[in-house]
């Protein structure tokens, strides 16, 4: 039988095992040891989106010194248009611009999805990291260098987008409320159908500025060549037009050629990318001798294995890796 006490020690080990689980340099782990650190990454994460959301909420009825706050920037496009017995937009008070409020709590309510989503994109760099922390061990150096390019040129391109739908959404609504009805509507928005739009709309132009990205990540890795863009190039820009128009949700004019004229300007840069990249690469294969090896005969690649924080070198004979080709 055995003794009790014996057992003490091996419970304070398997502590201290689970905690050393949280310091792994190689990057090797179990499967019960990647369920934990998944749900440690999991917790910091959703604390960081609630933290996010807290200070939105707060910050969308208070000034952050010059900036101003989220409610007013919320409400700024509606706000700019033309009010009074000659415009067309109403003021039921002395207050100046409102929003409609049709529910009970309807205006907590949205101050709280505003703020939560305000918040997410504030504190991005807190849960990004988790998600970063999480998969970085399981990636090569090099393939960690690229991910890392990706994510930092994702943001800036996810931020133009809404930046872009933000100013050309004034313009919008002066064409979709007070351009149509000839005089014979006024518009008191309802403050849910309003901030739901302005919403989704800066959700489309910031997912819709990652197209380009994916192109010139595809062309890095081999699967799209700069030869087939050219070819696909008119193909390519009439289905960015009819995917403005499809994608953007009040279908007016400006939103639509602002959607279809910045992707079509996204995307020329990237097939300019991808030609840059597959001359350098030509370049490079023909340099090696590559393109010109029999097929019977095996090509000049260091196949000696390396470990995931080592970086991509050369062979002692001069011949560059596989990772450099691809």
């Amino acid at each position: 039988m055995a003794d009790p006490a014996s057992e003490k020690p091996e419970r304070r080990g398997s502590k201290r095992t689970k905690r050393s689980r949280r310091r792994n340099p190689d990057g090797t782990m179990t499967l019960i040891e990647h369920v934990y650190e998944f749900r440690r990454r999991l917790a910091y994460g959703l604390m960081a989106i609630v933290l996010g959301g807290i200070f939105g909420f707060i910050w969308f009825g208070t000034k952050l010194g010059p900036i101003p706050s989220l409610g007013d920037l919320m409400t700024g496009p509606y706000c700019a248009l033309p009010a009074g017995p000659n415009g067309v937009r109403i003021e039921f008070n002395d207050r100046g611009c409102e929003l409609l409020q049709t529910k009970p709590f309807e205006a907590i309510m949205i101050q709280l999805k505003v703020g939560v989503a305000a918040g997410m994109v504030v504190f991005a760099p807190l849960w990004l990291y988790q998600v970063w922390a999480f998969i970085a061990p399981g990636l090569y150096s090099k393939e960690r260098k690229y991910a890392m390019t990706f994510v930092g040129f994702a943001s800036l391109l996810f931020a133009a987008g809404a930046v872009l739908a933000y100013v050309l959404l004034p313009s919008a609504l002066k064409l979709l409320i007070g351009g149509f009805g000839g005089g014979q509507f006024a518009t008191a928005l309802a403050g849910a159908d309003y901030i739901s739009f302005m919403l989704s709309l800066l959700l489309i132009f910031g997912v819709s500025f990652e197209l380009p990205l994916l192109v010139v990540m595809l062309n890095q890795v081999g699967v799209v060549k700069y030869v087939q863009l050219k070819k696909w190039r008119r193909g390519i820009i009439m289905a960015l037009f009819v995917f403005a128009a499809f994608a953007t949700p009040g279908s007016d004019p400006f939103s639509m050629l602002g959607l279809a004229g910045a992707l079509t300007v996204l995307f020329e840069i990237a097939i300019q990318i991808a030609r840059f990249h597959d001359r350098r690469l030509g370049k490079k294969r023909a340099a090696e001798g590559i393109d010109n090896l029999d097929d019977d005969e095996a090509a000049p690649f260091d196949y000696t294995p390396s470990t995931a924080d080592e970086p991509a070198s050369t062979s002692p004979a001069g011949k560059t890796s596989t990772d450099d080709i691809t």
